[in-house]
């Protein structure tokens, strides 16, 4: 398994020499200051890969090449996006990169109600509080339906913490939520996402579905030319959020799209804390099912609460089986080395580590310090190493 690290370039505080002394040898990063929905230029491309790999690395996983919004909502010139999709990828596949993560999550990707919530040993984690999301559909964003998708308790204590939050805590949670919001780091008050909601307004799980389908088949078959792997990543958290329908939430949406273009050019980012959070998704089953379309994985952890909260757990101690995990992927790496594939060596890197020490000085992206993730990849590996000793 290729240990590799996310790296955010000249927007990062965490530099490539000090990923170097993490011991990981692939990074994980995209051209982020490009637009959605234009084109990946080669020398842009070749540009990023060269600083990489003077730094002792390898460019190993495109994460993410995005889609453009209208892409999942099905309007608008897609004839033009699904071409500049194609062209992107051309490039990326010319200088080396093959392995391309990206998600299908409508407007906003992961969502999280508290950035740095204390964790009982010492740092801080990413928090999904049900109530504070709760309060923020309900209260804030004044969405009459979101009541439907909460237990009569979270709805009462959600009433409760909106009557007793301070601006400063609306102002917080707000921050927090417009954090998953992806592109060139938009942000939006709440007359803002209203508007960008409303452009989903009547669409169902059906629809969205229909439109990836549709992505699906204008850009795989050019992936297969192309020797490409594409990898979904599953909607974090696992469930609707905002009203709006999600896709890839569980071990059935994840077979719908290994199904809905058969080839192994469609294939699946192993996102162990995305799944994991999800109460009836068992990560380890999921990754056994689909094992030969793994391209890619995030390893990580969550501990999940009985009114849908969930926040990041250490590595080894969430509620996922993770030395379960590691043996079906290296079981796979070993079915993959013994057919001769080219894509035998699955890239990993630990996702979501605590702040921890002096990453609580820094400003880093939320979910991606320093040191809590080398903490997590150096679990990672040793149980990996112990695995394969074994």
């Amino acid at each position: 398994m290729i240990e590799s690290w996310r790296w955010y370039g000249d927007l990062d505080t965490i530099s490539l020499n000090q990923i170097l002394q993490t011991g990981a040898s692939g990074i994980v990063t995209a051209l982020h200051e490009i637009p959605y929905g234009e084109v990946w230029p080669r020398d842009a491309v070749a540009k990023r890969t060269a600083r990489i790999r003077a730094a002792g690395m390898e460019w190993v996983v495109c994460e993410s090449l995005p889609l453009h919004e209208d892409i999942k909502l099905g309007s608008g010139d897609l004839g033009t996006l699904f071409a500049h999709y194609r062209q992107s990828m051309a490039n990326l596949a010319a200088e080396g990169v093959t392995a391309i993560c990206y998600n299908f999550m409508p407007l906003i990707d992961w969502t999280r109600t508290d950035l740095a919530a204390p964790v009982v040993s010492g740092g801080t984690c990413l928090r999904f509080d049900a109530v504070k999301m709760a309060a923020f559909e309900l209260h804030m964003l004044g969405r009459a339906a979101a009541e439907d998708d909460y237990s009569a308790a979270v709805v009462t204590k959600a009433a409760a913490w909106h009557e007793a939050s301070s601006d400063d805590d609306r102002a917080a949670l707000l921050n927090a939520i417009m954090c998953g919001l992806p592109g060139a780091y938009d942000r939006y008050d709440i007359e803002q996402l209203r508007a960008a909601l409303a452009r989903y307004d009547g669409m169902t799980r059906d629809d969205i579905r229909a439109n990836f389908k549709r992505f699906l088949e204008e850009v795989v078959p050019t992936a297969e030319e192309l020797g490409v792997r594409l990898c979904v990543h599953p909607d974090d958290p696992p469930r609707d959020i905002l009203g709006l329908p999600r896709v890839v939430s569980g071990a059935e949406d994840v077979a719908w799209v290994m199904g809905a273009v058969d080839s192994v050019a469609n294939g699946l980012t192993l996102c162990s804390g995305s799944l994991g959070a999800g109460p009836a998704n068992d990560p380890v089953a999921i990754a056994r099912t689909h094992a030969d379309r793994i391209h890619f994985a995030h390893l990580r952890n969550v501990r999940k609460e009985p009114d849908g909260s969930f926040e990041e757990a250490a590595h080894l101690e969430g509620d996922t089986d993770m030395v379960a995990l590691a043996r079906v992927l290296l079981d796979e790496e070993a079915k993959r080395q013994a057919d001769g594939r080219a894509d035998a060596n699955i890239p990993w890197r630990p996702d979501h580590g605590h702040d921890l020490l002096d990453d609580l000085t820094r400003d880093n992206f939320p979910g991606y310090p320093l040191i809590g993730r080398m903490r997590g990849l150096a679990e990672m590996r040793g149980v990996i190493a112990a695995l394969k000793a074994g």
